[in-house]
């Protein structure tokens, strides 16, 4: 099994509190194991051991109320 890591460009974000709010709609997706993501660079780097479904991610960021597009 390898491990599968998704990137993407998040604008909006400003605060920890915008990063707790994508990291918690994210880590609903199924197959994600790992979520890193900084309103200071606007990256969210989205890891799992098994394909991770890209509407998914996308849709979740825009859930928590920000745009995303994977880099």
């Amino acid at each position: 099994m390898s491990i599968v890591n998704l990137e993407y460009q998040v604008t909006g974000m400003t605060c920890g509190h915008c990063e707790m709010s994508v990291r918690e709609e994210v880590s609903q997706i199924p197959g994600v194991e790992g979520i890193d993501v900084s309103a200071k660079t606007g990256k969210l780097v989205v890891t799992g051991g098994e394909p991770v479904d890209d509407a998914a991610v996308l849709a979740a960021v825009d859930e928590a109320g920000y745009s995303a597009v994977r880099v």
